[in-house]
């Protein structure tokens, strides 16, 4: 009986979850005449497709300007991250606990205060408005947490394995490409997730740092749209959900790996 229970109320916590992303779908196919009805259609009785035959005619660079800036968010991330966590792991350098600490604190500042110092530096420097200065502010948030995922992960990775590599002459560069990187599969899916993730829901860098630009990211498309078509609301909701099938797909391929990647370190033997 108190697992039936449990079921139930698990399933409509979820069910009150997940409501808002339902009216989301909803509305994207309700006609515009139908949006004011009292009370309101649960389900698109009139169903229309007229919401996503306008996004796709006008929210698809957007889109793929979102894809461009997540992609090299994540390499870029990847980059700094895996050689930095591999040497808090394994190499061990002085001063790796007071970094350690650094970059947890780091991830604690608010990313508007962290915007206007870009906005700055950017202005200088005459990359506002490009898709590769959202790339490089966008990983700021992404770099830290890689750091302290791949640095839990690799610490668990058997000193036996890298010494091995080292005896066979592999020096340290060639056991971390060729041994470490192979073997930490799961922290570089979770990393490259998480930094791919922030970078596609990204507003407060996309907004104070290329606001004007024509490369914008489809989270200023939706702002956009919304200040523009404030009545076409099955419009705006279908930009919604395409704008979620990516980071939905993701995650559900991923869970796993993300899993085991943020669970690594957790138990020592």
């Amino acid at each position: 009986m108190k697992n039936r229970v449990k079921t139930g109320l698990a399933l409509l916590l979820t069910a009150i979850m997940l409501f808002p992303v339902y009216w989301m779908i909803n509305v994207s196919f309700t006609r515009d005449t139908d949006m004011r009805h009292d009370p309101p259609y649960l389900f698109p009785v009139h169903g229309t497709l007229e919401g996503y035959r306008a996004v796709l005619h006008q929210q698809l660079p957007y889109l793929g300007t979102s894809l461009l800036v997540g992609l090299g968010t994540v390499a870029l991330t990847l980059a700094l991250t895996a050689p930095a966590g591999y040497a808090l792991a394994k190499l061990r350098p002085r001063g790796g606990g007071l970094l350690s600490f650094v970059l947890l604190m780091a991830q604690m500042i608010p990313g508007i205060i962290m915007a206007m110092g870009f906005y700055a530096i950017y202005l200088r420097l005459g990359v506002l408005n490009t898709a590769p200065g959202l790339v490089l502010a966008d990983s700021t948030i992404a770099v830290p947490f890689g750091v302290l995922i791949f640095t839990a992960f690799m610490t668990g990775i058997p000193d036996e394995l890298i010494n091995a590599a080292r005896i066979d002459g592999a020096g340290t560069v060639r056991t971390f490409r060729s041994v470490v990187l192979p073997v930490s599969r799961n922290a570089v899916v979770t990393v490259s997730l998480f930094a791919f993730l922030w970078a596609w829901s990204d507003f407060v860098f996309a907004t104070t740092l290329d606001g004007g630009g024509t490369q914008q990211p489809i989270t200023l498309g939706i702002y956009h749209y919304i200040g523009n078509n404030n009545q076409q609301w099955n419009a705006i909701m279908a930009t919604a959900v395409i704008a979620s099938i990516p980071a939905t797909l993701l995650l559900i391929l991923a869970q796993r790996y993300v899993a085991a990647g943020i669970t690594a370190g957790a138990v020592k033997d």
